[in-house]
């Protein structure tokens, strides 16, 4: 293939970025079926879901660190033959405790998001930087949702193995086309992989979402989660402290206080924890049965088409940005997309009577997710070092992360702190959470407002220069008019 040419590379990264998306929440729908067939606790069984969040968290930055130092295609096909591994295991686990090694495996990759942007940094030109990343982030948003409609119909069509068949045998021709095809990025930064930095990363990492994610079984005031979250404190400022003294750090920190980049991340972490609390929740209460006095007794298959105008819109909302960026800006496109989350999320907490209006208001949040996500990897990619492409999102991407499992974690404390003697939440617990969800995302939309405005026009990234490299103080990569 030429190297001019991009559509062909374009889809590898887009197939391979969907695939890991559409990961993360296909399985969810599917763990009762999950727990059955494998004759499993329920508690034991959410490990799914934990494991492979945990995972990756941990590969995220690290290997899209690896993937600037190493080169990104060379990291990038490790990265889907990892996949490849994960998913064949998870297809064929004869126990839970295989199906969840099977889910750390894939955790690794969550690189594919970095990688996948650096790439496109490296080999795209610049004028068309800005729309691709507009397009891979629709397809990633878009990812998530897929999972969350498809997982009913593939579980009552096939069996829930194939969850895992599937994406086996997408991400093996995703394999074989982009070691054929992407080429190899010319960017490289120098140095090597600091693994103390990555070690600590990774150990605070754990320490903060293993809590988050089982307080409601272990709970909040058990010495565990208390202990889990001191760790966490301590091992990040131990963390902080490494990384500022390494000379090659994980994570350059001058790189995350530049004002583009704390901003976009303080936005992601809010608006991460509205998105996935409605992941998590948004279907549960479309399946409570209608005698809990709220709720559509919806199947699994209901549920996801409740969730299509969800998926719909954020692909299309996502693409759109891409022609939106160059005239309105990235900026202005984070605070409406975050706002559009905050007016849903307002919406739903007074208004979940009837299955359209689910339906519509899933819609709106669609349109938020599509244009937050396309600004979010916009303003990083614009704001930072090529060489610190891959790290730069790849901490985002996890921020983000964070943000939700920070959200779904309080609003189980909502809806579940008072239960109906059927055992089922009451509906003000919805209504709350709902609310809260609200408020988040109008504080993600606030925080946006402080982000650096790049006058719409600006290419979002400038050709490559010798001033990318690690050594020198890190600028943001185009000019910024203050607002």
């Amino acid at each position: 293939m030429p190297r001019k040419s991009t559509r062909l590379t374009f889809a590898v990264l887009a197939t391979g970025a969907g695939v890991f998306a559409m990961l993360q929440s296909l399985i969810a729908p599917a763990l009762p079926t999950v727990q059955h067939a494998l004759h499993t606790s329920q508690s034991t069984a959410t490990w799914v879901m934990t494991a492979y969040l945990l995972s990756a968290s941990v590969f995220t930055p690290i290997l899209g660190r690896v993937g600037d130092l190493i080169g990104k295609k060379r990291t990038l096909v490790a990265v889907l033959l990892t996949v490849l591994v994960g998913c064949l295991l998870a297809a064929l686990a004869p126990s839970i405790g295989v199906l969840i090694v099977a889910r750390v495996v894939q955790g690794a990759g969550g690189a594919l998001f970095p990688l996948s942007f650096g790439i496109i940094r490296d080999e795209f030109a610049p004028a068309q930087v800005s729309g691709s990343i507009s397009n891979l982030s629709a397809v990633i948003a878009a990812g998530g949702g897929v999972g969350v409609v498809a997982a009913g119909p593939i579980v009552s069509a096939l069996d829930y193995r194939w969850l895992f068949w599937i994406p086996v045998a997408i991400v093996a021709l995703t394999t074989l086309i982009a070691l054929r095809y992407v080429p190899e990025s010319p960017n490289r930064t120098e140095g090597n992989v600091s693994w103390l930095g990555a070690a600590l990363l990774s150990a605070w990492l754990v320490a903060l979402l293993l809590p988050l994610s089982q307080a409601g079984q272990w709970g909040w005031g058990s010495a565990r989660v208390i202990g889990l979250f001191a760790a966490a404190v301590a091992l990040f400022a131990l963390w902080l402290l490494a990384e500022a003294r390494s000379r090659t750090p994980l994570i350059d920190l001058r790189v995350m206080r530049l004002p583009a980049v704390w901003t976009t991340n303080t936005a992601a972490l809010l608006f991460g924890a509205g998105m996935y609390a409605i992941w998590s929740f948004l279907p549960g209460f479309v399946q409570t049965p209608a005698s809990a006095g709220y709720g559509f007794g919806a199947s699994v298959t209901e549920a996801g088409l409740l969730m299509l105008p969800m998926l719909v819109a954020m692909f299309l909302s996502g693409v759109l940005s891409g022609r939106l960026e160059p005239v309105l800006g990235a900026k202005t496109l984070l605070i409406t997309g975050a706002a559009l989350g905050a007016v849903a999320c307002g919406f739903l907490a007074l208004w979940h009577d009837r299955p359209w209006q689910v339906a519509f208001v899933a819609g709106v949040f669609g349109l938020g997710i599509g244009l937050a996500f396309a600004a979010m990897a916009n303003l990083i990619v614009g704001s930072v070092p090529a060489a610190q492409t891959g790290a730069a999102t790849g901490m985002n991407a996890n921020i983000r992360t964070i943000g939700g499992s920070i959200g779904a974690a309080v609003t189980s404390v909502l809806v579940t702190g008072r239960l109906q003697p059927s055992g089922l939440p009451y509906d003000s617990g919805y209504t709350h959470g709902f609310a809260l969800l609200a408020v988040l995302c109008l504080a993600a939309a606030l925080a946006a407002l402080l982000v650096p405005a790049r006058r719409p026009g600006r290419p979002a990234v400038p050709a490559r220069s010798a001033d990318d490299a690690p050594d020198t103080a890190p600028e943001p990569a185009t000019p910024a008019a203050r607002g």
